[in-house]
């Protein structure tokens, strides 16, 4: 039996294998070029502190120290914790999701930011949240273009055509901007996505895809996120023309994973083709794995709204969080803190006590992204 004590030697061994290539890069060249989730991304001109971070992070990855050597490598922060949708394999849109309904604070995202961002090698800006929501989106991804990252901001498209929106993306617009459309039709996009309307998305990425044209920008690139589900499953051999028609500079097809909730939401919805499933499956159950080894705890932390910090996105109502951010509590202070370094231990060595790691959308999985197709419909250029 593999057991997660053999994977970790195993990916020990393998980061260790990479080292010399990345730490070339980093140090002599000062660059760092990786892919995340289907998508291509570099990041130039890294700061000595950031190529030192970069390695040190590396080395703490493969030991899974339970107190960092380094700064995180990526990040999620969450915008807000609310949304105008109500999907259904979502806490948000289940009500289950218990914390108040919030925007972050953007003096405590720019407190953040000063700490981690020269650091980050990307930065998530959405969690359970609809992140356009947020009525100071401006300045928020003006703080973000202060620092070397690449910035994902990922949308329903629901608010995507409101001018507010419109100008903020332009006049600061993130690495990538990320779109879900989950259905070529309002049909079969509001099956998940219930309450959503394809025409403010559309209208939203055709005006930014004119917006490129006529100035020459080359970001936002415009991402069209599909995850494959049995209502949308035979709309796959159309999206890609529907995508280009639309202005998209790339599309990635994903599979859909489970949250801490119940199951059966997610098996209605889990696609018939196999090709399509995050999971293997047998007897209608999900096959589960014993060989996972996570690595969000020791590299990957999410920002609630509020300011709590937690392990994993997937602790959205915070039970198990290293702490709070505030005046006093710096997130370096939490990062760093006992109390998170046990939470590393019991995900290190006893996940099955934490509901979030029994229920981890990643730890079945045969792959470790949750994309697993991607292709570009124009050059993208970061």
């Amino acid at each position: 039996m593999i057991t997660r004590a053999t994977v970790r030697k195993k990916e020990r061994w393998e980061y260790l294998s990479r080292g010399p290539r990345i730490a070339w890069d980093a140090i002599v060249r000062g660059q760092h070029r990786f892919t995340y989730d289907q998508m291509p991304m570099v990041i130039r001109g890294m700061s000595l502190a950031g190529r030192a971070n970069l390695l040190r992070s590396g080395l703490n990855l493969a030991y899974r120290r339970l107190k960092p050597w380094g700064w995180p490598l990526h990040m999620q922060i969450e915008l807000t914790s609310f949304c105008d949708l109500e999907c259904p394999v979502c806490p948000t849109g289940t009500g289950e999701l218990t914390r108040s309904a919030k925007s972050i604070d953007v003096d405590l995202f720019e407190g953040v930011m000063k700490e981690a961002g020269p650091y980050l090698l990307t930065l998530s800006l959405w969690a359970w949240g609809e992140p356009l929501l947020h009525k100071k989106l401006d300045r928020i991804l003006e703080i973000t273009q202060r620092y070397p990252a690449v910035s994902l901001l990922s949308t329903n498209g629901q608010t995507l055509n409101h001018p507010r929106v419109q100008d903020a993306l332009r006049r600061f617009p993130p690495t990538y901007l990320i779109v879900a459309i989950d259905g070529l039709c309002d049909e079969t996009n509001s099956v998940y996505r219930r309450g959503a309307r394809l025409a403010p998305a559309l209208e939203g990425v055709r005006a930014l895809a004119g917006w490129k044209r006529e100035t020459g920008a080359a970001l936002p690139v415009l991402h069209c996120r599909f995850m494959a589900m049995r209502q949308n499953e035979h709309e796959l051999p159309r999206l890609r023309a529907f995508a280009e028609q639309a202005g998209f500079d790339m599309v990635s097809i994903r599979s859909l994973s489970i949250i801490d909730s119940v199951e059966q939401p997610h098996r209605d919805l889990v696609p018939v083709s196999s090709l399509l499933k995050a999971y293997d499956y047998k007897d209608g159950e999900r096959v589960r794995r014993s060989d996972f080894v996570c690595q969000h705890a020791f590299s990957f932390p999410s920002v609630l709204a509020d300011g709590t910090v937690v392990a994993c996105e997937q602790d959205f109502n915070g039970h198990d969080a290293y702490g709070v951010i505030s005046r006093e509590n710096t997130l370096s202070k939490v990062w760093r803190s006992a109390h998170a370094s046990t939470v590393r231990r019991t995900i290190k060595h006893h996940p099955e006590d934490y509901s979030f790691c029994r229920n981890c959308p990643y730890a079945d999985r045969p792959i470790s992204s949750c994309s697993f197709d991607s292709y570009e419909l124009r050059p993208v250029e970061l």
